[in-house]
């Protein structure tokens, strides 16, 4: 049986009359590298906010590690293991990136000297090490994406929640971001990213929930769930996925 480091079970989070996530169940194998993937407006980016304890649940149950978390604090999550990016990325933009990663590091190094040693390591992992001491106003959108990933890596997590670390980067930025994420996994690190560019999503996850209204509505290999006609509908619209069918068949009635 497989040991997951995350689980979720039946959890739900109504804003107003907004019901954003409705009774999702999922559980995250430690050392894997799965994602979440769904429609804007799926309600990803809440659920993720439930599991790491910036938002509670109005229902069910978040454990890590097997530890019941629900509505824990976020600083008492990350003392757990428990690291996260968010999708607008809000460096502090006066300081250098040695000292914006050394934020994260100071989780564990009360001595600032230590904290800025162990942000030069985590900004070398993270391709990050030339441009240490310039400030993060200078940064491109591409680095600034790593300088989140690296404050996050900084609190030394065993589980990294990566809300859209790829968003607005070209696709040579992509590729070259790939490797820096499956790294990670390959440390250790158990990663579940939120993730729209399918390229990432399809060369990383090893399995993928699909979210869509706030109701998980399928999951498995992401070869397997992109083909999943419910999944087709939730991106491309009602009816799509059968006329898509109706567009298969036709071709290959011609071809033969």
């Amino acid at each position: 049986m497989a040991e997951y480091l995350l689980e979720v079970e039946g959890v739900s989070k109504t804003f107003g009359g907004l019901r954003a996530v409705r009774e999702v169940s999922l559980a995250v194998p430690a050392g894997s590298l799965t994602a979440l993937i769904g429609p804007n407006g799926a309600g990803k980016t809440t659920l993720f906010s439930l599991m790491s304890g910036f938002q509670r649940p109005d229902t069910g149950r978040v454990r890590l590690g097997g530890r019941d978390i629900t509505g824990q604090a976020p600083h008492l999550n990350a003392r757990m293991g428990m690291g996260r990016t968010f999708q607008i990325v809000q460096p502090f933009a006066a300081q250098t990136v040695r000292e914006n990663i050394a934020v994260g590091a100071h989780l564990h190094h009360a001595n600032r000297r230590e904290a800025l040693a162990s942000a030069t390591a985590v900004a070398e992992r993270v391709g990050l090490g030339p441009q240490l001491d310039k400030p993060a106003s200078d940064l491109t959108v591409a680095g600034r994406k790593r300088l989140e990933l690296a404050r996050a890596l900084a609190t030394r997590p065993r589980l990294l929640l990566l809300d859209e670390v790829l968003a607005g980067l070209n696709p040579q930025e992509i590729a070259e971001m790939l490797p820096v994420v499956r790294a990670i996994r390959e440390e250790g690190v158990t990663v579940l990213m939120i993730e729209h560019v399918m390229q990432a999503v399809m060369n990383l996850a090893e399995h993928v929930w699909v979210l869509a209204q706030g109701e998980l509505i399928a999951e498995g290999p992401p070869q397997v769930v992109t083909r999943d006609p419910k999944v087709v509908e939730a991106y491309l619209g009602h009816g799509t996925a059968a006329r898509l069918q109706r567009g298969m068949t036709a071709q290959a009635e011609v071809q033969a």
